[in-house]
């Protein structure tokens, strides 16, 4: 088989790479993809907060990735799913090595090919806990999948280790499907996520956040029955007497993201030490000739559409090199990272008064007290956006509720929801027992309302992606 461009990956960054190409006259291409739908880790974040930026709303993993599949399908970009690649040869032309089952093994001849396979979650051997392996461990990442996708629920008594985004999500996320959270530990004396996820993650469901804490031994042959959790020192060294035992049925993993390169060091692209990805060029071209690389196996992204609009600079560079042929290769050119926020909370923060702001990445710690005559005092804010969102947080806080609704007939089929709009924070448990008690019939579209006027608050539930 032979391609002018194949893409490796069919999440975010491999579709917004497939449409650049395209757009810049590259008609030949082929995405390769080894699950069974486009959308990669997107399917499965049923959360908000994507695509300000790339779409100026705010939508669902998976409403953003059925934005880009719908322009895929428009131009008829064809993919291979359930397609794993097993080697990439750089060159003229570059050789893929692929597998799947209807064709076996199988070789593809490109003029370029643009790697967009995206990171993994590290691993528990790569947190060095002593312990037995029991059952009950598990990456973060690994249970939002069986929870937000396969409708199956890993525990019911929880910690988390880890205070990246998808950790604290998923602190979230376990406790609206009915599950006790303990607590989440950070090792680091700051949080590795953002502040909104701090406040509507853990805040809302009065989650203890400990900071410079760790677990330092899991309990349990079996299964998981506890862990110990200590705090440490500057260095980040268990302190001795500070241990505290936790019962617990499940331990979750969010120790942060590598980038999935693999195929990259196979290909022989030579690696960046700082960003664990390749080294590239000022038009993200590997040190292989013909091989380009974007997204999240470039470097670890904290927005997707940053993700999305790097990998468009991709497939437009891609798409040059195959239209007017190889340039001098350059200077290696180091991605810039944005240098995230360390999000250092007071210890004895009082969370009924000490607000985290939301309204900007700033982040002030505000301040909000009742006078006698039921007044507020607003205080700590450093513009009138803050003073608008704890004046609302006193009064009348609302939120976006996003979860799942069960399919009739099907084991454990899911479809993801979310509240069309902002319903009253106290309204939050009754309306997730109306959505779980709900099951529908597929097919489902995006968009479908599933629920009407879901706890009585004029709002509907609707469906954020396309079942059946």
């Amino acid at each position: 088989m032979k391609k002018d461009l194949v893409i490796i990956g069919g999440g975010p960054a491999g579709m917004a790479a497939a449409l650049a190409a395209y757009e810049k006259g590259v008609k030949d291409i082929l995405i390769l993809e080894r699950d069974k739908e486009l959308g990669g880790i997107l399917n499965q974040c049923i959360h908000n907060g994507f695509g300000l930026h790339t779409f100026q709303e705010e939508l669902t993993g998976p409403e953003y990735a059925a934005r880009y599949i719908t322009m895929i399908e428009e131009k008829n970009i064809p993919s291979m799913l359930n397609t794993m690649v097993v080697n990439v040869q750089g060159g003229c032309p570059c050789r893929i090595t692929a597998m799947n089952k209807g064709q076996g093994m199988f070789q593809i001849e490109a003029k370029a090919v643009i790697l967009a396979m995206g990171c993994r979650e590290r691993s528990r051997g790569a947190l060095s806990i002593p312990g037995y392996r029991p059952a009950g461990i598990y990456s973060a990442g690994t249970a939002q999948r069986y929870v937000n996708i396969e409708g199956r629920m890993p525990g019911r008594e929880i910690v988390v280790l880890g205070s990246g985004d998808i950790g604290l999500i998923m602190a979230r996320r376990m406790t609206l499907q009915g599950a006790r959270v303990k607590m989440v530990a950070e090792i680091m004396p700051y949080s590795g996520g953002l502040k909104r996820n701090i406040v509507q993650c853990l805040d809302d469901f009065g989650i203890p956040l400990k900071l410079s804490h760790t677990v330092t031994e899991i309990h349990g042959k079996d299964r998981v029955e506890g862990v110990t959790v200590s705090k440490v020192d500057e260095s980040l060294k268990p302190i001795p007497g500070s241990e505290e035992y936790v019962t617990c049925d499940t331990l979750l993993l969010s120790c942060g993201l590598i980038p999935e390169n693999e195929l990259s060091q196979g290909a022989g692209v030579r690696m960046d030490d700082v960003t664990q990805g390749p080294v590239v060029n000022a038009r993200l071209e590997t040190t292989v000739s013909g091989i380009f690389a974007c997204g999240n196996v470039l470097h670890v992204h904290d927005l997707v559409d940053n993700v999305s609009r790097e990998s468009a600079e991709a497939g437009e560079f891609a798409a040059d090199y195959i239209l007017n042929g190889e340039r001098n290769w350059g200077e290696p050119v180091r991605p810039k990272i944005p240098a995230k926020s360390k999000c250092t909370l007071p210890a004895d923060r009082d969370t009924g008064s000490q607000l985290i702001c939301i309204g900007c990445p700033v982040g002030c710690l505000i301040t909000a007290k009742r006078k006698e005559d039921g007044s507020l005092i607003i205080t700590g804010n450093t513009c009138k956006k803050g003073e608008e969102y704890a004046r609302n947080e006193m009064t009348a806080p609302v939120r976006t509720v996003t979860s799942m609704v069960r399919l009739a007939g099907e084991d454990q089929k899911v479809v993801p929801v979310k509240t069309q709009a902002e319903i009253p924070k106290g309204k939050i448990d009754e309306c997730m027992k109306e959505i779980r008690a709900t099951v529908v019939s597929a097919p489902v579209r995006v968009g479908d309302v599933l629920i009407e006027n879901v706890a009585k608050t004029g709002i509907s539930v609707v469906a954020t992606a396309n079942i059946g």
